[in-house]
């Protein structure tokens, strides 16, 4: 069934398109997937599906993966994604600690530095440090050397503050896949170097993603209000998105093969929050300051936290921590848990962060027993990867080429295409 297209510009139609078939492609792995499966999938006539990938292989984003036996004719040509296509800068700006890492177009990590950090130092110190690290990385990456200055940018993206867009798509020689000047992300080939789509920075809550600049983050309320993404994109010359830390990790476990549809990611470590995916979809808010997990009220009377509050749970976490009361960390965060279990009637319970790695096993165990003895059989997991938070953040600027905008992922388009021709 043909869709309303309410006025949108032909590009954007095709990027959207591209982005479906992208998207599969990347799903197939370096299996492939064939033209004739290309078309089922996305609903796309395979006059259609021909005129993408053969733009995708002539961008050098797409390749043949060998043939396939089909039931008449001649075997099938099956295509796959070339990953080093493109590649996206992930970062995690923690309270003591930054990791900055380069991630492929599939989202692989190639390259990763990391340092301590101190986000109380202000953030002209802090953003000085990013700056170098990431320069430092693409310049290492790309054999300059010179702080990335053979990176270029890949990517327009609406309000994002960096160069490109849909009236600058990359320079001279770059090769659109479209745009709708609405953040659709604008993928060109060309020039020299490595093709950087942008830059994804994950930190602390709250704070306020479409604008780009960070709330009163606990213990360090000076940060409020700080352009930390605009002056990254000026500083870099790169587009830049800012979210929080546990939505950029829960965004990129969303995007892995068999994620469950609904989920909770609880972080714990130099603070306590949580990433929500709800339908498939990161749950923002109104105001993109949904999952403050760490300042639910668990105890009325309870110790002082540095959000203003008492009793919060993030509070009673950290100090359970402190004191080597793990497995009693691990009963209190079962307690904020449950509560978003009771609430949210999600799949799954995913747990991460350095707390929670220093001892998964006692983290996972106790939130289980608190749920299990609420009567609550909610699976509990635990995600062993140190770096979620910085890999989530790379997705934050992969996740638009791939057609999963960072607030409506993959599978919700429901394979359906805006343009059929």
């Amino acid at each position: 069934m043909r869709k309303d297209l309410g006025g949108v510009n032909v590009p954007a139609l095709r990027s959207h398109n591209t982005a479906l078939v992208l998207d599969l492609l990347r799903g197939a792995g370096e299996g492939g997937i064939s033209r004739l499966e290309l078309a089922e999938r996305t609903g796309l006539t395979p006059q259609a599906v021909s005129k993408i990938t053969a733009r995708l292989r002539a961008d050098g984003l797409a390749a043949e993966a060998g043939h396939r036996a089909s039931t008449g004719g001649k075997p099938r040509t099956v295509l796959r994604l070339v990953p080093s296509a493109a590649h996206a800068v992930g970062v995690h700006l923690d309270r003591d600690e930054l990791t900055v890492l380069l991630t492929d177009l599939a989202g692989t990590t190639v390259a990763l530095r990391r340092r301590p950090t101190d986000l109380g130092a202000g953030a002209g110190p802090v953003l000085d440090a990013v700056t170098e690290e990431v320069r430092g990385l693409l310049g290492e990456y790309d054999g300059g050397g010179g702080g990335g200055a053979g990176a270029r940018t890949v990517l327009g993206s609406g309000g994002s503050g960096g160069s490109g867009g849909p009236d600058d798509p990359g320079g001279p020689g770059t090769a659109v896949l479209g745009a709708d000047g609405s953040g659709t992300a604008v993928l060109g080939v060309g020039g020299s170097g490595t093709a950087v789509l942008g830059v994804g920075v994950a930190m602390p809550g709250p704070l306020d993603h479409r604008a780009g600049v960070p709330g009163r983050v606990t213990g360090f309320p000076e940060w409020a209000g700080h352009p930390v993404r605009d002056e990254l994109a000026r500083r870099l010359g790169l587009p830049v998105v800012l979210d929080k830390d546990t939505n950029a990790a829960a965004l990129g476990l969303a995007l892995r093969p068999g994620a469950p549809g609904s989920f909770a990611y609880v972080h714990l470590g130099t603070g306590l929050g949580a990433g929500l995916v709800l339908g498939g979809a990161p749950l923002r808010g109104d105001r993109t300051g949904a999952g403050e997990l760490g300042h639910q009220t668990v105890q009325l009377d309870g110790p002082p936290c540095g959000c203003g509050g008492r009793g919060c749970l993030e509070a009673l976490c950290l100090a359970a921590v402190a004191r080597g009361e793990r497995a009693g960390a691990a009963r209190i965060l079962g307690v904020g848990a449950a509560n978003l279990v009771r609430l949210l009637d999600i799949d799954q319970v995913l747990l991460g962060g350095r707390a929670v790695l220093a001892a998964p096993e006692v983290f996972a165990d106790g939130v289980r027993d608190v749920l299990t003895g609420l009567g609550l059989t909610t699976p509990v997991g635990v995600v062993a990867e140190r770096d979620a938070v910085a890999e989530g953040a790379a997705w934050l600027t992969l996740a638009p080429v791939f057609g999963a905008e960072t607030g409506r992922l993959h599978g919700l388009y429901g394979g359906e295409p805006t343009e059929r021709r």
